[in-house]
Formats: structure tokens, C-alpha cells, sequence
């Protein structure tokens, strides 16, 4: 199941020929939302892991008629395959939580970064973390268990050297019965904004 958190394009204010780069980009939603802003003379790349969703994507590209998008195989918190001080906007859907090493992922959207570039990512954050060696599988590939505190979250991205760290939207997602220790959890989609 793909659970999604927020909308960063809708707060990207992407503009005409802009480079963008969308983390964990799946079937293609947010790039091709984010090709019709930056429009032909703009770009955008979609990096995903799996390569059932990088066909999905590619086909669903074609079959658009896009071409200034381009999917690449890629692992977020190893090496993002971006050349370094490329991007304008790096964006993501609910996609960070996955990684295990957030700061390294963090340090890896700085690298791909133009002086100035900015980054804005909708993800899911908690009100009590849950260690990994504690966590439900299942939750932490829809995000639930791999939740930080906001605290922690925005930590993660001060460390990796971003400045201006401003959370443009935070709402209530769910609540999550941890079964540790009988309390609910409560569990907030936030939109976070960034600037290298």
C-alpha cells in the first residue's frame, strides 16, 4: 500500500525552468505535477529504488507525453544519482521516514542542492518515537514506525546544514495504538520547507 502525507508541490511554488528533483518518486504524480509548473524549458527528476515503480513511472511518461522528466534508480540515503549543486527544488512525499539514516539523507539533498536551492518535503512526525528494533514492519513501510518527534525530524535536517527550517503545514494524520505500551501515539502529516 502507498500512503502519501501531504502535498509539497502545492507548496514548492515552483517556477518556469527550474530543476527539480522528487525523492522516492513512485508511479510519477509529483513530477509530472512538477513538469507542467517548471514547464518544457524546466526539469525534473524522479528517484526511486524499486524498479517496478521506475517502469510504472517511465510508462506513465510516455504514455503523457512527457519529456523533460527523467526516472533514475537511486538509494536516497547512500548516493542520490544527481550531480552535486544541480537542483532548484528537491521535493518529497512522505518518503523520508524510510530511511534509517536521516541525516545522511538530509546531507545527500543539501549535496544535490544550488546555493540558495530549496527543499520541501511533506512527511509524517510523532508525538513518541518508536525504536526501530520495536517497530511493525508493515507501519514502517507506510511510514507510521519510522516517525520522529517534530524536534527530532527538524534536528536532523539543521545537522545537515540547512538553514531557515520553517514547517508551512501540520495537521493530525492518525493516532497509532502502540503496542509496547498500551498509549496512543499520536501521528501529524507536517509540510517543511528548508534552504541550502
Amino acid at each position: 500500500m502507498e500512503w502519501g502525507c501531504g502535498a509539497p508541490v502545492k507548496f514548492a511554488n515552483l517556477q518556469k525552468g527550474e530543476t527539480v528533483v522528487d525523492l522516492g518518486s513512485g508511479g510519477g504524480i509529483d513530477v509530472f505535477l512538477s513538469a507542467n509548473k517548471v514547464t518544457k524549458v524546466g526539469r525534473v527528476i524522479g528517484i526511486d529504488m524499486t524498479d517496478e515503480m521506475l517502469g510504472r513511472a517511465r510508462r506513465n511518461a510516455e504514455q503523457g507525453g512527457y519529456t523533460n522528466v527523467d526516472f533514475r534508480k537511486g538509494d536516497i540515503e547512500k548516493r542520490i544519482p544527481v550531480d552535486d549543486d544541480s537542483a532548484d527544488v528537491v521535493i518529497s512525499n512522505c518518503v523520508l521516514n524510510l530511511t534509517m539514516d536521516k541525516v545522511n539523507a538530509f546531507k545527500e539533498i543539501h549535496r544535490i542542492l544550488k546555493h540558495s536551492g530549496r527543499m520541501v518535503i511533506s512527511d509524517l512526525v510523532t508525538d513518541a518515537e518508536i525504536a526501530p528494533i520495536h517497530a511493525d514492519l508493515e507501519k514502517w513501510c507506510s511510514c507510521i514506525d519510522g516517525a520522529l518527534t517534530k524536534e527530532h525530524y527538524i534536528e536532523s535536517i539543521r545537522q545537515a546544514g540547512f538553514q531557515n527550517v520553517e514547517v508551512l503545514s501540520e495537521q493530525l494524520y492518525t493516532e497509532d495504538h502502540n503496542q509496547l505500551d498500551g498509549k496512543r501515539k499520536k501521528i501529524s502529516s507536517i509540510v517543511i520547507k528548508a534552504i541550502k
